[in-house]
């Protein structure tokens, strides 16, 4: 049985994953920040911790947490959206809430889970998969809109491909879910949760060594140039 690790799994794609791979039969380690999505997921099957990824304090204690696991795939999908353009600066909160989501606690959790995931390496390895977005693309950026969050996903991107190295047993990639109908992708999106994260499963199923480091499509398109 392959034990999976989503991190951010309180609502849209990561509790989609959480459904999706407790169905196929894995065993599923879930966080979450608050009492209601704890009571929801163990209802589903899930083994919950709770864990703040935007609070360094929180996110520092995961490891503990996860003493002695070995775990086949883990999933960052916590993330925050922020609104707004160039033709204003961020504010020292906004800014904070933002990057300390979207890249501080992902630059945290590597660390203390990506040992784990080496752990549990047969043959090609343990995948180590990150949220990211397309708007983290510097090579095509057509407006300022939401600067920040383009700005957070682009470091989010550069963490995962720098940290490669440092764990050659362990595929890490930076994923574009697609543009989905969550909360932050609103209902408009051409993309259901559930398609969404049925191809993103298919396609870390795929992974090979050789998509280390890459920064790839929800169906396994790698971005070029990004």
């Amino acid at each position: 049985m392959s034990t999976v690790l989503v991190i951010g799994a309180s609502r849209g794609i990561g509790l989609e994953f959480v459904r999706q791979y407790l169905a196929g039969g894995a065993r599923v380690i879930a966080t979450v920040r608050d009492d209601p999505a704890r009571q929801q997921l163990q209802a589903l099957g899930a083994q919950v911790l709770k864990v703040d990824v935007a609070q360094p304090a929180s996110v520092s204690g995961l490891a503990w947490q996860l003493d002695g696991e070995a775990i086949d795939i883990a999933l960052y999908v916590a993330g925050v959206m922020s609104r707004g353009s160039a033709t204003e600066p961020p504010t020292q909160p906004e800014f904070d809430r933002v990057m300390h989501a979207n890249v501080l606690g992902a630059m945290q959790v590597i660390p203390q889970v990506a040992p784990l995931v080496a752990a549990a390496s047969q043959g090609r390895g343990g995948r180590f998969v990150f949220l990211s977005s397309v708007m983290g693309q510097i090579g095509t950026v057509a407006s300022s809109d939401c600067w920040l969050y383009r700005v957070s996903k682009a470091a989010l991107n550069m963490a995962v491909a720098s940290a490669q190295p440092s764990y050659p047993g362990v595929t890490m990639v930076a994923m574009h879910p697609g543009w989905v109908q969550t909360d932050m992708g609103g209902a408009g999106a051409p993309l259901g949760v559930t398609d969404s994260v049925r191809t993103m499963i298919r396609t870390l199923d795929a992974l090979t060594p050789a998509d280390r480091g890459r920064f790839l499509q929800h169906d396994g398109t790698p971005y070029l140039g990004w």
